[in-house]
């Protein structure tokens, strides 16, 4: 019988870069549970995700009936419940026993979970309290989470899209410099069945986030002197926004080699202060008396999350940008 190590899951389930929540709420006591799980038992990832949604369930409940002891036990069980959340991911990939169907399932959970918890928070306070900004706050939470999907969806698009335009220029074919249809890009990727590395294995290119990612050991200003292992040529198409703002690039070499990627406010931790921080000020509120916090602390999440979203839509700008004079470069 196979037996995993906590080392194993470090290095067969950590993502090279993941959010700061996660890496340090999350997979200390995830990484750690998977190894006892791994080994002990035959639980499916299947069945770790369904006991995640009951969790969830149970953290709706609570969060429903609104008084303070309910309020610290729904924050509880939400987080529980994400940390089980990754731990299906992880035993899927630890045990090569993941299904698409369960990938599917867990998406949806996740979903529902954080539509289901924050719908029973926000209501639950207004039942108990009448104050309408909660009835408010709905929607905008609603919407910000939706946005930041689609909004991730498509960035991540339309960078895969510059990506294979750059190595098809690179291999001497010929590209426009349009990125206006993201899935036209899976012509490009069909056409290089006959190598990455172009005829002769000269004009392979790779780019500076994925060295950076695959080695977050090094800075960017070494991979820009050559001093990597890729062995090929770096593109960089974030150089305008490097350029603007001179501290991120060492802001964001020192979080990387902690694996925390540089968007500081996520998706998980919107989810995680809204469910979980926000209804654990109620001790706070207990112990000092103040009013409630859970709407500052909801409007906090909601304004940091729409930072860091138009942050990453200015940056995407910019990278389409350096994209144009890159690809005119190559052409030339």
């Amino acid at each position: 019988m196979t037996s995993f190590t906590l080392a194993d899951v470090r290095e067969r389930t950590y993502k090279s870069r993941d959010a700061w929540w996660t890496v340090f709420l999350v997979d200390p006591l995830a990484s750690r549970l998977v190894v006892w799980t791994a080994n002990r038992t035959n639980i499916t990832p299947n069945q770790i995700t369904f006991g995640a949604g009951v969790l969830g369930v149970g953290a709706a409940v609570s969060f429903a009936l609104a008084d303070w002891p309910w309020l610290v036990l729904g924050a509880l069980l939400f987080h529980l419940s994400f940390v089980l959340d990754c731990m299906d991911g992880k035993i899927a990939r630890l045990k090569n026993n993941g299904s698409v169907f369960g990938a599917w399932v867990d998406f949806v959970f996740d979903r529902v979970r954080f539509f289901g918890c924050m719908m029973a928070l926000l209501i639950g306070q207004w039942a108990a309290t009448g104050q309408v900004a909660y009835l408010v706050l709905a929607p905008v939470v609603i919407f910000l989470d939706l946005f930041r999907y689609l909004n991730g969806s498509q960035v991540a698009k339309t960078r895969s899209a510059m990506r294979e335009k750059l190595r098809a220029a690179a291999e001497g074919r010929a590209v426009d410099g349009t990125v206006d249809d993201p899935e036209s890009t899976e012509t490009a990727e069909g056409r290089r069945g006959e190598g990455e590395d172009g005829e002769n294995g000269e004009d392979r290119v790779v780019f500076m986030e994925e060295v950076l990612r695959d080695n977050p050991e090094l800075k960017a200003e070494d991979v820009r002197n050559g001093r990597h292992p890729a062995g090929a040529r770096v593109i960089d198409v974030h150089q305008g926004f490097s350029r603007r703002f001179g501290a991120y690039e060492r802001v964001r070499d020192a979080l990387l080699r902690s694996r925390v990627r540089p968007h500081l406010f996520s998706g998980i931790e919107f989810e995680m202060f809204v469910c979980v921080v926000a209804p654990l000020t109620a001790l706070l509120s207990l112990v000092t008396g103040l009013s409630s916090l859970i709407i500052p602390v909801t409007v906090f999440s909601c304004l940091a999350l729409a930072a860091f979203e138009v942050v990453i839509i200015y940056k995407l700008w910019l990278a389409t940008r350096d994209f144009t004079r890159e690809l005119a470069r190559l052409q030339a």
